[in-house]
C-alpha cells in the first residue's frame, strides 16, 4: 500500500537490506517494527517491497529528524536492529533524505 503523506516537506528513511537464508523469526519481527513505529509521534507511514534475490527496500516517513531519531534510540528497535546485523541481513544501507516535492497521479475509474 502507498503511504499517505499530508505534505511534501517531511522526512524518509530508506533502508535498503539485503537479506540471509531462512526466516528465523524474521517475519515477526518485522511485523512487530511496524505495529511499534505507528506507535511513535511523528511516524506517517510505510512502504515496503522485498525481490526474490532477498534485496528488499523500506521506506518509512517521518514528520521531523527527531521523530526519526528517536525512532532509532527506542530500546526495542535497537534490540531488533542488532539481531538483524547478527543473523538476517547480509547488508544493508540507511538513507535519510528531505522530501522537497510530491507527486501522485491515481487513475479514474
Amino acid at each position: 500500500m502507498i503511504a499517505e503523506t499530508p505534505s511534501p516537506h517531511n522526512y524518509a528513511v530508506i533502508f535498503t537490506s539485503l537479506r540471509t537464508d531462512g526466516d528465523q523469526g524474521y517475519a515477526e519481527a518485522a511485523e512487530r517494527m511496524v505495529e511499534l513505529a505507528r506507535e511513535q509521534p511523528g511516524f506517517l507511514g510505510i512502504e515496503s517491497a522485498r525481490g526474490e534475490d532477498g534485496m528488499g527496500i523500506t521506506v518509512s516517513y517521518w514528520t521531523s529528524e527527531a521523530a526519526i531519531l528517536a525512532w532509532k534510540n527506542h530500546p526495542e528497535h535497537s534490540a531488533i536492529r542488532e539481531r538483524g546485523r547478527a543473523t538476517w541481513y547480509a547488508s544493508f544501507h540507511t538513507r535519510v533524505c528531505k522530501i522537497e516535492r510530491a507527486y501522485r497521479f491515481e487513475k479514474s475509474v
